[in-house]
This record gives C-alpha cells, sequence and structure tokens, in this order.
C-alpha cells in the first residue's frame, strides 16, 4: 500500500471510529487497515492510537496528525476533481464559527442558497460569541466582527460596519436623552463582553479620540442578551450598525451621540495559519464574501 493510501486508511480510521468500518469505508479487509496503521505508525516513529479489545481512540500524536493531514488530502481530492473537470462537483464538509447575532442576520439566510450551488456540502455551523481555538475545535472557516486577537492567524477582511449607540424610545422618555458622551456615566448602559462590569465606549469630539467608561445593571458576553435588554427599554448599548440592520428604522429605536460615534469594526474571514485552506474553503469564502458585499 502506497504512502497516500495509507494516509486515506488512516482518516478512514478516525473519522469511522473503528478498524471495522475503515475497512468497509475503504472497501479493504480489516487485517489490511491493521497493517496500512502498523506501517504508517513505525515510519512515523509515534502511535497514533490507543487500542483496546473495546475500541480505537486517537492519541494525542495522532490528533494532530489528523488535524494537519485532512486538509491535505481534501486539497488532493479538490485537485483531482478540478482535473477531472468537476470543479463546481464541490462537496465535503466544512466547519463555520461566526458570532451569534451577525450569524443569524446575515450567515444563516444565505446557507440555503449555498447549499443549493453545491448540494453535495455539508455545513456545520457554530453560532457563538465565544473566542474559539479553530485547531483545537477542528473550524475551517472563522468570521469575526471586530479584533481578530489571533497573531498566528491568516485573516481576510471583506467588510467593515459602523458603531452606533442606541436605544428604545421608552428609556429615553423617562431618563433623558445624552446630548454629549460624558452624560453616559449617569445612564444606564449595557455592558457586552462576558464579566466585564465596566466598557469603555469609543468616542471622537473636537480634540479628537477618547473614550467613556460607562457600566449599567446587566452585562453579557452574548449579544443577543445585550441587544435584547436595549430593545426592551433596559438601557443604551453600543452595536455595529450590522447587528441592528432591522431595528434602526424602528420608529422605537433611538440612535444618539451621532456625532460622536465614527468608529468602525472589520468583519474578517479567519484561517488557521498552520492550516492549509482547501480549495472548498475557499469557495465558500469566495460564496459568503460575495453574499456580504455591500450590505453594510
Amino acid at each position: 500500500m502506497d504512502r497516500l493510501s495509507e494516509l486515506e486508511v488512516f482518516l478512514a480510521v478516525v473519522e469511522t471510529g473503528g478498524f471495522t468500518a475503515a475497512a468497509r469505508r475503504t472497501g479493504t479487509s480489516q487485517p489490511a487497515v491493521s497493517k496500512a496503521i502498523g506501517t504508517l505508525e513505525e515510519r512515523l516513529g509515534v502511535a497514533l492510537f490507543n487500542r483496546s479489545t473495546r475500541n480505537v481512540t486517537m492519541t494525542d500524536q495522532g490528533r494532530r496528525y489528523y488535524d494537519r493531514m485532512r486538509p491535505l488530502i481534501e486539497e488532493i481530492d479538490d485537485a483531482n476533481r478540478e482535473a477531472m473537470g468537476s470543479r463546481a462537483d464541490m462537496s465535503g464538509s466544512i466547519r463555520i464559527a461566526v458570532p451569534t447575532t451577525f450569524g443569524r442576520l446575515h450567515i444563516l439566510p444565505v446557507i440555503p442558497n449555498m447549499l443549493a450551488e453545491y448540494p453535495k456540502l455539508r455545513v456545520d455551523l457554530i453560532l457563538s460569541d465565544l473566542r474559539r481555538d479553530m485547531v483545537e475545535d477542528r473550524v475551517d472557516l472563522v468570521i469575526r466582527v471586530g479584533a481578530v486577537g489571533e497573531p498566528d492567524a491568516i485573516v481576510k477582511r471583506v467588510a467593515r460596519s459602523s458603531l452606533v449607540c442606541v436605544g428604545a424610545r421608552q428609556y429615553f422618555e423617562k431618563h433623558g436623552v445624552p446630548s454629549e458622551p460624558a452624560e453616559l456615566t449617569r445612564h444606564n448602559c449595557l455592558v457586552y463582553g462576558g464579566f466585564e462590569e465596566v466598557a469603555n465606549w469609543p468616542f471622537v469630539g473636537p480634540q479628537g479620540h477618547f473614550s467613556v467608561a460607562v457600566r449599567g445593571n446587566l452585562s453579557s458576553n452574548s449579544m443577543e442578551t445585550i441587544r435584547a435588554g436595549v430593545l426592551a427599554g433596559v438601557g443604551i448599548g453600543m452595536f455595529t450598525k450590522a447587528s441592528l440592520v432591522q431595528e434602526l428604522s424602528h420608529p422605537d429605536v433611538v440612535t444618539i451621540l451621532d456625532d460622536y460615534v465614527q468608529a468602525t469594526r472589520d468583519i474578517s474571514f479567519v484561517w488557521p495559519k498552520r492550516r492549509l485552506v482547501s480549495a472548498r474553503v475557499r469557495r465558500v469564502t469566495d460564496f459568503l464574501a460575495m453574499a456580504l458585499e455591500g450590505q453594510f
């Protein structure tokens, strides 16, 4: 068995969970699978699996090897399909992580069209405001709103969204409307960012850029929570316009301090630097970038 076939057997064992299932997937026998894995482990000088009479699990070395080899094999498969003239026949899985609110508003609506164009594609969409470890969680594509933060990542900025300071009309009827940023210290400002009780909101005035430390009775690591609180009249919030595309035209939602709010946030596609970006991921990226173009 050649080295490429050994790798395909290795991937089959990982993804099916056992030697017998891998044999069915690859059309070989269980002894042939066992021999291929043994040869691969001997050549690498490491154990890729922990074996017992009941199950087969990956070692740490096996997991790292799988994370590096899976994209390479996918790239080979993509190249073969393109060489055979089936470029549009894109199949396989892709795991995408995106912030909850942005994903619900801007990514979920285009997924049906993407699956219609690529019916053999399998999408695992993770909606979460938590920062995920791209390698450990085996994420193929991360969409970030704001700073990326991963120094070893590959980043492609695809759009930019302005910030906006907003509140519900019912809140301002009770508490008044701030006429300048410093007055926010006397208002209930809802803080996005997890355990932070205080947030520094950015503004621009005659003297240049400055920030105001704000606080309130509700903070959360979920933008959906802050958004719901603001719309319910609990307090004031700072958002990207991309997070309020439907509400900004509603008469009960009021933007404030517009002359002072000039900052923007990048919307970026991010990949792990040490992972090969497969043709499938590149095509999905291009599809989503085109779908987002002009929205902000």
